[in-house]
């Protein structure tokens, strides 16, 4: 297992004029670990007061276009999964202080991770979001590892 650096961006999105324009931008740089099993690369770390999700601990699982990331901790009572893979719908429900909501996800587009021997690299991921009845939106995530 390494010790690594994490900078995590996620925008949203919006199409106006046939042009995207980012909306909100949120970026986090963290420590972390990273460990390598077969073609997976696993990736953990803690979440932050900043993120909104402080106690809670983060897993990304890199395979070949398919990205998983799981959440588990005191901001979650229940551990929440969430699958990102190209043209690929994914269903779950996301737990808030005021109770659970259906989540939709469909994910546009997912860069190929191509990790440096030291597991260091970039991935990118587009998706639109639906948390049912209350927002819609379009997504990006930029994940580096350094």
């Amino acid at each position: 297992m390494k010790d690594i650096m994490l900078r995590i961006t996620g925008k949203t999105v919006k199409h106006r004029n046939n042009e995207d324009h980012l909306e909100d931008v949120m970026e986090l740089t963290t420590e972390g670990k990273l460990y390598q099993r077969g073609h997976m690369t696993y990736v953990t770390y803690q979440e932050s007061e900043l993120s909104g999700r402080e106690g809670c601990c983060t897993s990304l699982i890199i395979g070949d276009n398919k990205v998983k990331m799981q959440r588990s901790g005191k901001a979650h009572s229940v551990p929440t999964v969430i699958e990102f893979e190209k043209g690929k719908r994914f269903e779950t429900r996301y737990d808030t202080p005021f109770g659970p909501i259906g989540m939709e996800l469909l994910t546009n587009s997912i860069s190929e991770y191509t990790p440096d021997e030291d597991g260091k690299g970039k991935l990118s991921i587009d998706y639109d979001i639906s948390l049912k009845g209350f927002v819609e939106s379009r997504n990006k995530l930029d994940i580096e590892i350094m």
